[in-house]
């Protein structure tokens, strides 16, 4: 019986692929020049709590917090469209089945909330990492067949919700950040899972312009993997995101693993301070990283410190470094005849403050790396989305409705 059904599933996947590549293409539907991130939690209720109608409603979480008036500023600040982070796991979870189409309307709800504003929408498929307060990750969805068939299945459901949303302002991502590898089997692998998602989103919303990624995080060594010829569809954005160089952008975050975390006060771009207080702020993260790395791990660490240092020690250096991705794709792009305006530049960003963490970012660095990151994607003619609203990266709102320094947003407000 599992052998038929699976062949009956990939049959149809054949014909709904078969039937898109009969029909006549259109042009992308959807358009975008400059985002943002909105929030996708902000008290992280426990799983348990997922079937309380108050607990989990309205969703997305930012519906509790932001008000009409803060979607409008957004769009006095310059930005056009917001990318939406719609976690998929309690509409998977057993704890909130008996709210999941109320889930689906309040979604959809707040595209509409979003569009009133006079912003277009990006509904962002984003799933966030197991443990603590979840029992579902990225790699669970798509490491398990029966998981990821219920994800397909959630996918075709948001899309039929979707399907009647005006498609110059409503896109759909189908997932964020997906954990597979870049290259060789975990590639094929994720391309035949994106199949999978884009023939379910089509079949169910016609019209909308899907947004589709590739793996390894949704780098864009991912996307230049994937062969967009097989996607019989011209309605589409290709999604890639990049925060390099990381050893800049993750200052302080605890939940990086390995060295990042005890890395803070290494200034941006390196050379915007004297070499001698770049060196002391270099030395300052060694003495912590002696103080409290695991011993047998210490100097590994500072050596790959060093190493990261010395790929971004010039100007020249770190320009190449983060030119980089954007040269991967608009290569990709060039090759496979997709135009530039059809790429999302999905999430950038610069960490201003780890939860409880004591560094925080100079306002004034933050705001020249997302000037310069948005300088090499408008140059290649990309749209993009920061990451993100509030928290640890927030460039409105930092942690518990508190504002931001306002350094990143007036330098969005000063684009040309």
């Amino acid at each position: 019986m599992a052998l038929m059904f699976g062949m009956f599933k990939a049959c149809l996947l054949a014909a709904t692929l078969a039937a898109l590549m009969a029909s006549p293409a259109a042009a992308a539907s959807f358009s975008a020049k400059r985002g943002i991130n909105l929030d996708i939690w902000t008290t992280w209720p426990p799983e348990e709590k997922w079937g309380e109608r108050d607990v989990i409603l309205p969703f997305p979480e930012w519906r509790r917090f932001l008000k009409p008036a803060d979607l409008e500023a957004l769009k006095a600040d310059g930005f056009d469209f917001v990318r939406m982070p719609v976690d998929p796991v309690p509409f998977l979870s057993e704890r909130s089945a008996s709210l999941t189409d109320d889930l689906l309307l309040s979604v959809r709800d707040s595209a509409r909330l979003v569009n009133a504003a006079g912003l277009k929408v990006v509904v962002d498929m984003h799933i966030v990492p197991a443990g603590g307060n979840r029992s579902l990750g990225t790699k669970d969805v798509l490491d398990d067949d029966a998981t990821f068939d219920r994800y397909v299945e959630l996918l075709r459901r948001m899309a039929s919700t979707l399907a009647m949303e005006d498609p110059s302002m409503v896109a759909f991502e189908l997932m964020n950040e997906p954990t597979l590898g870049c290259e060789g089997a975990e590639a094929k692998a994720w391309a035949d899972r994106l199949h999978r998602l884009f023939a379910a989103a089509r079949a169910s919303a016609t019209r909308l312009t899907l947004v589709l990624t590739g793996a390894c995080w949704s780098s864009a060594e991912g996307l230049a993997a994937l062969d967009p010829k097989t996607f019989p569809d011209d309605n589409l954005m290709w999604g890639f995101h990049s925060y390099d160089p990381f050893v800049l952008t993750h200052q302080g975050a605890t939940w990086t693993g390995d060295f990042i975390n005890y890395v803070t006060g290494i200034p941006y771009p390196p050379d915007a301070v004297p070499r001698e207080e770049l060196d002391a702020a270099v030395a300052k993260v060694k003495a912590r990283i002696d103080a409290e790395a695991p011993w047998s791990r210490r100097a590994g660490m500072k050596s790959y410190f060093d190493e990261l240092l010395g790929e971004i020690d010039t100007k020249e250096k770190l320009a190449a470094v983060m030119e980089k991705p954007f040269a991967t794709v608009a290569a990709w792009a060039k090759t496979n005849g997709i135009a530039p305006a059809d790429i999302l530049f999905g999430e950038f960003g610069m960490i201003r403050q780890e939860w409880k963490g004591d560094y925080i970012a100079p306002p004034e660095q933050r705001a020249a790396y997302y000037r310069d990151m948005i300088a090499h994607a408008e140059q290649h003619g990309f749209a993009w989305s920061i990451w993100g609203y509030g928290g640890a990266f927030g460039v409105v709102e930092s942690f518990e409705g508190k504002k931001a320094e306002p350094a990143v947003l007036d330098m969005v407000r000063k684009l040309p």
